[in-house]
């Protein structure tokens, strides 16, 4: 990958960013530019110069709407979204940054006119959870024969809706599937807004979306995919041992055991072997120094601690421990894909996941040597597309 900035964290920003780029999600001289402004270490300056261009590419996007070229203005309002996003990753923390908010805000909007002006059918939902409701949208290919099979994205820690819709609904479209997109508690609007933080039980999650899929009309209820990306590689194998519905599976990666993220971290043998029965006060003082590392204090002292509605590490230590997959494996009777890319940390688990399923299984190597190395495939959705989706046609086909 090019070096866009010095800085590691807004390096990876900026990959996430433009990674998107193949699929009309963002533009290399436009994030180049961007970065080019920003100076390493300042997180002010990085929202403000990715919201400058986020607002010039959106005012590009309404100037080709207000004259009537909906290509135009469509593809713009999609690039306008993924700089507005980008804006506000720096931000992420608890209380809320009321700059993440409006930048959120602002995001939703340019996504929700692309989604007006998209070729195919793509429509805001609200699926009932207690007592309020998941933001979600569906989306659908504009012709061909129904019932169709339907794909189920779940999320990860730091990505919503607006993301999935390039790494899950494209491919999925492209293949005449019904896409839904959901973020869950913690994802999304659903933390930024409603403040639901992220919990273990994504069965009782799940169930609800599985029931507003089949209240769709052009969706074939015996063929309900299921895929997770990030850190829904284990929420969505977790929610399927509980959701005898689904029809297949896809963890990318596979993820065991999140609590794993321990063993990098300095804490005493004697701590570590005790985990998680410990008082999270003893684990407080070891952690103090994981905030002087710029990426280990995005990840889990902003990032972990907001999603998960924590106060310190020791107690976000303590809280992993509740995220197993022991039962929900052994629950799993769908056919699974398990997916395995070469230098991403998460991936490193995948072969435990695998190993611990009794269902008909697969898995999947993404390599450096085919370019589709590194967290979630990025570099190459296009090889991972290919593997995931001619398996889910297999396995679907023979319901």
């Amino acid at each position: 990958m090019l070096r866009l900035s010095s800085d590691p964290l807004f390096q990876s920003f900026a990959e996430r960013a433009l990674a998107q780029s193949s699929r009309g999600g963002a533009e290399f001289g436009e994030c180049e530019k961007t970065l080019g402004r920003i100076l390493p270490g300042d997180t002010a300056g990085w929202h403000r110069e990715w919201t400058a261009t986020a607002a010039m590419v959106e005012s590009w996007a309404r100037e080709s709407d207000e004259q009537g070229h909906r290509v135009s203005a469509r593809e713009a309002y999609l690039r306008a979204t993924t700089y507005y996003r980008a804006s506000y990753l720096p931000l992420f923390g608890a209380p809320v940054d009321p700059r993440l908010v409006e930048a959120f805000d602002r995001e939703r909007r340019c996504f929700g006119r692309f989604a007006e002006l998209a070729p195919h059918p793509l429509h805001p939902v609200a699926i009932p959870f207690e007592g309020g409701s998941l933001p979600g949208y569906l989306c659908a290919p504009d012709s061909g024969p129904t019932p169709r099979p339907v794909l189920v994205g779940v999320n990860g820690y730091d990505s919503n809706i607006h993301e999935m819709y390039w790494s899950h609904a494209v491919p999925a479209l492209r293949r005449g599937y019904v896409c839904l997109l959901v973020d869950g508690p913690g994802q999304g609007a659903s933390l930024i807004e409603d403040g639901r933080t992220l919990r273990p039980d994504w069965e009782t999650v799940l169930r609800p979306v599985v029931d507003h899929v089949l209240t769709l009309p052009q969706v074939d209820p015996d063929r309900i995919a299921v895929m997770g990306w990030s850190f829904g590689g284990c929420l969505a194998p977790r929610g399927v041992g509980g959701e005898p519905r689904v029809a297949a599976l896809v963890a990318d990666p596979g993820l065991w055991d999140p609590a794993a993220v321990s063993r990098a971290l300095p804490l005493p043998d004697d701590l570590r072997e005790r985990l998680p029965k410990v008082d999270p006060a003893e684990l407080d003082p070891y952690l103090a120094g994981v905030a002087d590392d710029p990426i280990w204090r995005w990840k889990l002292v902003q990032r972990a601690l907001w999603v998960h509605g924590l106060e310190s590490l020791g107690e976000y230590l303590v809280e992993m421990s509740r995220y197993h997959l022991a039962e929900a494996a052994a629950a799993i009777a769908c056919p699974t894909l398990v997916a395995c890319a070469e230098n991403d940390p998460l991936s490193a688990q995948a072969q435990e996941l695998y190993d611990a399923l009794r269902c008909p299984k697969k898995l999947v190597r993404f390599t450096a040597d085919e370019g589709s190395a590194g967290h979630c495939e990025t570099w190459n959705r296009s090889r991972f597309d290919q593997q995931v989706f001619d398996w889910l046609d297999e396995v679907l086909a023979a319901r």
